[in-house]
């Protein structure tokens, strides 16, 4: 298999859609797609035409996380690879992910285990079609959790719930997931693409400078006193009242027409 084919990428209105793609493997990570991966996020993050991202798995998976056939298989020859790969690719791989200054979609089309569901935790948004379905399942390989998961997934429904994920290595359906706010919308597998590239699309549409700044204020006020989060508020409110976004806002406003940003 090429590089080509493990990662298959999409541009359409302003969207670019990353499509792992191993089906015969359930999408899980050699590091020929981890490599793949990290360098078409970082060329999405760079790529000023691409104005949101949606990552999703080709088959029957979104992500069954690292590929324990190639990584057991360099263990046994001595190969010390699969113990730098969270440094030198899942690591960065989900720091992308969450510094993308544009908004990334999860559109999570089968069962997401490991890095796998890790790498949907870290997008802003995740939909999930009715077969989805995700596993912490680091503990069953006698491991801990690592592609900041532990910092996501807690954020997005709770330590309590979060350590019973993690202790358990329990499966979490798409009815659960909706329930407990791990995701915003559950679809049926045929309507899961052409809707999550709609609301991608709704967003690279919208004002992806003012995005990028809620994201940011955003992740700084998870860790921050109230004086902190709102001097950061201050200054991204700086920036964009300067921004011909939010002139066109307002003039759109007065003119009671759509606004039609451009990101600047």
């Amino acid at each position: 298999m090429t590089t080509e084919d493990v990662l298959q990428l999409t541009d359409a209105d302003g969207v670019r859609t990353l499509t792992l793609n191993r089906p015969k493997a359930y999408n899980s990570l050699t590091v020929e797609l981890k490599e793949r991966l990290l360098a078409a996020l970082r060329d999405a993050a760079a790529d000023p035409g691409v104005r949101a991202v949606v990552l999703t798995g080709s088959g029957k998976a979104f992500c069954a996380g690292q590929d324990l056939k190639e990584h057991v298989g360099m263990l046994r020859t001595g190969d010390k690879a699969p113990l730098s790969t969270v440094a030198e690719h899942y690591n960065p791989i989900v720091r992308t992910i969450v510094d993308m200054p544009k908004p990334v979609i999860a559109a999570v089309n089968g069962p997401a285990a490991g890095a796998g569901a890790a790498f949907a935790y870290a997008a802003d948004l995740r939909i999930a079609a009715g077969s989805a379905n995700f596993m912490m399942a680091f503990a069953n390989v006698g491991l801990g959790p690592d592609s900041g998961a532990s910092w996501t997934l807690q954020r997005l429904i709770g330590y309590g719930r979060a350590t019973e994920l993690m202790l358990l290595a329990r499966t979490v359906d798409s009815t659960e997931a909706l329930r407990i706010g791990l995701v915003s919308e559950v679809v049926t597998d045929e309507e899961l693409p052409s809707r999550a590239h709609a609301l991608a699309a709704r967003l690279a549409a919208g004002p992806t400078l003012a995005y990028s700044k809620i994201k940011g204020v955003l992740a700084t006020a998870a860790e921050s006193t109230l004086e902190e989060a709102l001097a950061a508020e201050g200054e991204a409110q700086g920036v964009l009242g300067a921004t011909a976004d939010h002139a066109e806002a307002v003039d759109a406003f007065v003119a009671k027409r759509t606004p039609d940003f451009t990101g600047k």
